[in-house]
Parts: structure tokens; C-alpha cells; sequence
């Protein structure tokens, strides 16, 4: 039986910086106030893998790896074989299905969660039809996003990246234990200017919907005060946590 996450662990903040410095100074800011940091594109490319032996020697804190791995099975292979230590979860395009079966084995091996990407949160039904994206699954995108979660299943994968209007759909299909990761969290009390997201909830919503873990970037980054927007976004996965605890007491 897992252990229930607490509402401070089911929290990732992104760090979206360009240098190992700058993830430092996150990472020493917020390391008390959220589950895990996430390290995408920018930070990998610009201070590499061995920034995860120097960082996870100085802080012991747990990190995502989103690179979202998209390749042939063989070369994925070899990528997730050598995912640097510290990595407690990453991410990969998964259109191949049981074919990545044996490129994810040797992450799951080592407990590494592996997340089947399904549909950026940047999309939108417009974006998909312009892509050659069939209506029947773009109209609206949660027939997509179930599709390729279905696959990321397939690949042995954990659970799927989603954005959180379609967390309920697949816990509903695939059953609590495939976890959801949902990015596209919005706090009502957080505007971000010239936002690229489109599928949106906030935390609390997010929470209720189904997700396991929720992404909040720039409304922590570009608080006045980061440990109190991470802190106030706890407070709403934990009122999300206690409404669904006491809904299920009383089924």
C-alpha cells in the first residue's frame, strides 16, 4: 500500500532559469515549501547533467526531469538508462506504445516514475486542427489526451502529463493508481501576463479533478513573495484534500 502524499509533496515547482546559480537560490527558497523541482529544456541544455550530483549531494531534494524523451526505442533506451541520480520522475512522447516496453524498463527498474506526455497545455482545439489532428479527437482534446494515455499505459508508463480539465477523464478510464501530473495551474489570485496556457484550473480545482501532482511555475517565480504564494497554494491543495477525504466518509 503507498503512502498518501502530503499536500506540500504533491506540489512541483519548475526551475525555468538559465543557470545551475539561479536553481540554487530556488532551490534553497522553496526546498521546505514543495515536493519536488522540475528541470526542463532550459536548465538541462545550459548546465547538463552533472548539475543533479552537485545539486542532490547539497540539498537532498527530489527532481523531474522533463525532457520529454521522443525518439526511436532503441536510442530512448539508452537515454532513460542513464538518467543522472536524483531523478524521481521524467518524461517521454509515448506514440509507440508497448514498442517502448523495454526502453522504459530499466527507469522503472531504478523507481523512476516515467510520464507519458499527451497534449501540451499550450494547445488548444484551433492548434491540434492546424497540426492534421483528426476533429474527432480534437474536438474537444480529452479524446486525444485519453488515446495517448492509453499508449503511455502501454509503455509501462507511471502515469501521463496532462492539462488538469482532462485529469478526471483519465483517472475515470485508467484507475487512481496512473498517476496524473498536471502543469496549466492557474491561481485565481495569480495573473500571469501574456500567458501561453489555455487549458486551465486552479490548484484547488486541479486537486478535486483528479491530478496527483500539480506544476506551478510563474505564479511562485513572479510572486512579490515566493514562499507565500508556494504556502498559499498548499492551503488549496489541502482544502482540496480535506473536501475529497470527508466526501468519501460520507459515501
Amino acid at each position: 500500500m503507498s503512502i498518501p502524499l502530503k499536500p506540500k509533496d504533491r506540489l512541483i515547482f519548475p526551475l525555468d532559469v538559465a543557470d545551475i546559480n539561479q536553481a540554487r537560490r530556488y532551490i534553497e527558497l522553496l526546498q521546505d515549501e514543495v515536493g519536488m523541482f522540475k528541470v526542463g529544456l532550459e536548465l538541462f541544455v545550459a548546465a547538463g547533467p552533472q548539475m543533479f550530483q552537485s545539486l542532490t549531494t547539497a540539498t537532498g531534494v527530489g527532481f523531474f526531469l522533463d525532457l520529454k524523451f521522443h525518439d526511436i526505442p532503441a536510442t530512448m533506451r539508452a537515454a532513460l538508462n542513464n538518467l543522472p541520480p536524483g531523478v524521481q520522475f521524467t518524461t517521454i512522447h509515448c506514440e509507440q506504445g508497448a514498442g517502448l516496453q523495454d526502453a522504459t524498463a530499466a527507469a522503472r527498474a531504478r523507481g523512476i516514475g516515467v510520464l507519458g506526455v499527451t497534449v501540451l497545455t499550450s494547445l488548444g482545439t484551433a492548434d491540434l486542427l492546424a497540426a492534421g489532428i483528426d476533429p474527432q479527437y480534437a474536438e474537444p482534446p480529452v479524446r486525444l489526451v485519453l488515446l495517448r494515455a492509453g499508449l503511455a499505459k502501454a509503455a509501462g508508463c507511471a502515469g501521463v502529463v496532462c492539462a488538469p480539465t482532462e485529469a478526471r477523464a483519465v483517472k475515470t478510464q485508467f484507475g487512481p493508481d496512473f498517476l496524473v501530473v498536471c502543469p496549466g495551474i492557474r491561481p485565481a489570485w495569480a495573473a500571469v501576463p501574456g500567458d501561453d496556457q489555455k487549458r486551465l484550473l486552479t490548484p484547488q480545482q486541479a486537486i478535486q479533478a483528479g491530478a496527483d501532482y500539480i506544476v506551478v511555475g510563474r505564479p511562485i517565480r513572479q510572486a512579490a513573495e515566493p514562499v507565500a504564494a508556494a504556502r498559499r497554494i498548499v492551503a488549496e491543495i489541502t482544502a482540496a484534500v480535506d473536501r475529497q477525504e470527508k466526501e468519501e466518509a460520507a459515501d
